[in-house]
């Protein structure tokens, strides 16, 4: 299932269900699919007129094919990933990438910023935070901006569930302590790696999301 939905001054493409959601805010996208599906993507750009030579900058939640395989077609764009999964991209590695489950190839890229816990990236007018959340990768981080109470939570959590940890580099303990440290986080909006983004009118904490996850309508 494909799509846009407009969130306020972020954008949400879905290309398909084996793609990641793709969030483009300003010059920025937060994860970039597979990769197979660049002619949905391109007409979703074209919708939104925005020219996909003029991004400039990826940031991706971990190194999952779903959500690096195409980073390629953003050819202008610098990447950043959390340093644990940087070797992922920098290698092309298939395996850790999990690309042989989805019948596909990665080809090395650079890395220009290393992420690490408590870095603050500056995306249009919000300031996001790095918080490192192993357990679906080690590399795995989610983005939080405190002033619109905005998480992206990648694979870690979902507004129904947690990521799996059944896949390479998981590792359950971990992605429970990473639920933890998530769990009393005030959000408006809970943007995940897959599935529906909750926007609330007033803020809940992401253990209260969890709990009781509202309907979410799309703006296709």
């Amino acid at each position: 299932m494909g799509g846009i939905r407009k969130i306020d001054n972020i954008v949400l493409i879905r290309l398909s269900d084996m793609d990641s959601n793709i969030y483009l805010i300003d010059d920025t996208v937060i994860d970039s699919g597979t990769g197979f599906n660049f002619t949905r993507l391109f007409q979703a750009l074209k919708i939104l007129k925005v020219d996909v030579k003029s991004i400039n900058h990826i940031i991706n939640t971990h190194g999952h094919f779903d959500h690096i395989g195409g980073n390629g077609y953003f050819v202008n764009a610098d990447i950043a990933i959390h340093e644990a999964d940087a070797e992922i991209v920098e290698n092309g590695d298939s395996e850790k990438s999990y690309a042989d489950f989805y019948d596909g190839r990665l080809s090395p890229r650079e890395v220009k910023t290393r992420l690490k816990e408590g870095d603050s990236i500056k995306v249009d007018a919000m300031d996001l935070e790095v918080i490192h959340t192993p357990g679906h990768t080690p590399g795995s981080i989610c983005l939080y901006d405190s002033k619109s109470k905005t998480l992206f939570t990648g694979d870690t959590i979902f507004c129904d569930g947690i990521g799996r940890t059944d896949m390479p580099g998981g590792n359950e303990e971990q992605l429970k302590s990473s639920i933890d440290r998530l769990a009393s986080l005030e959000v408006r909006r809970l943007l995940p790696g897959h599935g529906d983004a909750v926007v609330l009118d007033s803020p809940k904490t992401v253990a209260e999301v969890m709990a009781s996850p509202p309907s979410s309508e799309e703006e296709d």
